[in-house]
């Protein structure tokens, strides 16, 4: 753990995480975006709003017929595509891929399956500009994580998945079933787990936490292609992630995961302040890259 690591995780632990827990309203809180101001964009961002809530994000010359397909987080109540220009234009200048950013509508406005039907609208719209599953990859964090592991179950469903996909803390349990909920609430420098009800409440409202297209945990994947997975020891998301590899494997999948101690959730935002943010991102970019290596199937 770095000592910048160390600095950052007390004002996370002692005035982030007790404002999300005491807040009266989880909906306040989503008001709450700083992301734009806090996060840094690399030199040479450029980014353009296109139909159909997609943004485009590079920095500079891509690999051609290729594309990042993103989804934020937010714990599907927050959470916007200009939070998250820096650290995916970022994601494209080390790849070498664009992105192409989802802005999906949010609860309690717009309650499940909204979210998901946005998903997979902007994986059809992908299609329809020529793109073709092979050359595109599926990425997330946090509810934006799970949303496309939700994704992609939906499409080895069908036997058109993408190249590959990678996730960020995944949160892929709506049904609040993982250990780590209880293990780490204690030592989780961030997310307070006696709120979570409440924002599944708000997502979901009576509908089944386990439905698929919600809690990818309980999807199915025939024919799933690599998945890279990072994610927090001490987060109590932890086996959102954990049970989702085991998912996988049993479908065959190959997942490598990167499993980080003392980060605080989706550490990988904070380039230029955490070194550990750049390790996890070259991660991330050297699988994206060896996924496009050879689009010939």
């Amino acid at each position: 753990m770095s000592w910048q690591s160390r600095i950052i995780s007390g004002p996370l632990r002692y005035l982030l995480k007790p404002f999300l827990k005491h807040v009266f309203d989880p909906r306040h809180a989503a008001q709450v975006d700083l992301l734009p101001y806090v996060l840094r964009h690399p030199p040479y961002l450029r980014y353009w709003h296109r139909p159909g809530g997609l943004t485009w994000i590079n920095t500079g010359p891509c690999l051609p017929n290729a594309a990042i397909l993103y989804f934020h987080g937010g714990a599907y109540i927050s959470g916007s595509v200009e939070g998250y220009l820096g650290p995916l234009g970022l994601l494209s200048q080390m790849t070498g891929v664009e992105v192409c950013a989802v802005s999906y509508r949010l609860a309690p406005e717009h309650r499940f399956p909204a979210a998901f039907e946005d998903a997979r609208a902007a994986w059809d719209r992908l299609a329809d500009l020529g793109y073709r599953p092979q050359d595109i990859v599926l990425g997330g964090d946090s509810a934006g994580g799970g949303l496309a592991m939700a994704l992609l179950a939906a499409l080895c469903e069908e036997g058109t998945p993408p190249a590959a996909a990678f996730a960020f803390s995944p949160w892929t349990d709506l049904a609040l079933t993982g250990e780590s909920l209880e293990l780490n609430a204690e030592v989780d420098p961030v997310l307070p787990v006696t709120r979570m009800a409440e924002v599944v409440e708000l997502y979901l409202g009576d509908h089944d936490p386990r439905d698929p297209h919600a809690s990818p945990l309980y999807a199915t994947y025939p024919g799933c292609p690599p998945v890279f997975l990072q994610y927090g020891e001490h987060e109590i998301l932890r086996d959102d992630s954990r049970r989702l590899a085991e998912r996988l494997r049993d479908f065959g999948g190959v997942v490598s995961e990167d499993v980080v101690p003392e980060m605080p959730h989706v550490w990988q935002l904070f380039d230029g302040y955490l070194p550990e943010a750049r390790e996890s991102l070259v991660r991330t970019a050297e699988f994206v890259q060896a996924s496009f290596a050879d689009r010939s199937r």
